[in-house]
């Protein structure tokens, strides 16, 4: 075979080989988004859980401490507090505060609350979102951190990263045109909570659920 033959037969598997080539680096490329957006919404789902557990224990108190305070009036706003705004992207903040009950009770990074875990007799638990400050964020992911407020051992504040990539979190309260639709008990309060996640380049997906509380008017 002649060198002129060699660079024919070349280029002709050139031709054959390159559309095959691509259509692998378009199929892995497809293959890794799919799995980064797998992950974003597996982080979504966890994060609107752990939400949506704290609003459902807001303002929980025991039988004794309701009865010791009947005839008080007692402010709902010591037992859930929203701020709009305040973090990053102008994501929403929410504080939430519970007695314990008699079985087990969990924090929103998942560890059990416990008597020394309270300020007078109040579990503490928090959401909120900050600027990423991990390897993540100096390779120009520009979404930011999820973050689980709750009191330590010591009863301090203590905050911790729940994931990365939350571009926005926002938590609106519904005054009671969903409620009929939901069919929820007038003495509940409802809350929708959205989260924008993003992997920093291409991919936006938005998450959103809405969730009553059972212990508050």
């Amino acid at each position: 075979m002649s060198l002129l033959e060699c660079l024919i037969a070349l280029a002709l598997s050139l031709v054959l080989v390159t559309p095959l080539i691509k259509s692998s680096g378009e199929l892995i490329a497809k293959q890794i988004e799919y799995e980064k957006v797998q992950l974003l919404t597996a982080d979504a789902e966890r994060a609107l859980e752990l939400i949506g557990r704290a609003i459902r224990m807001a303002g929980y108190r025991q039988a004794p401490s309701v009865a010791l305070d009947q005839g008080n009036s007692q402010s709902a706003a010591q037992y859930i507090q929203l701020q709009k705004g305040i973090g990053f992207a102008g994501s929403d903040s929410l504080i939430v505060r519970h007695e314990l009950s008699n079985g087990v009770d969990l924090d929103c990074i998942g560890n059990v609350l416990t008597k020394d875990r309270t300020q007078n007799h109040l579990a503490l638990q928090g959401f909120f979102v900050v600027r990423q400050t991990s390897e993540l964020a100096r390779n120009d992911v520009h979404g930011g951190s999820l973050m689980c407020q709750t009191y330590d051992r010591q009863g301090r504040i203590q905050n911790l990263t729940l994931m990365n990539g939350v571009q926005r979190l926002s938590i609106e309260e519904d005054l009671g045109n969903q409620r009929q639709n939901l069919k929820v008990a007038n003495a509940s309060r409802l809350f929708t909570v959205r989260l924008e996640m993003t992997d920093g380049k291409k991919i936006q997906q938005e998450f959103g659920r809405t969730f009553a509380t059972r212990n508050l008017r």
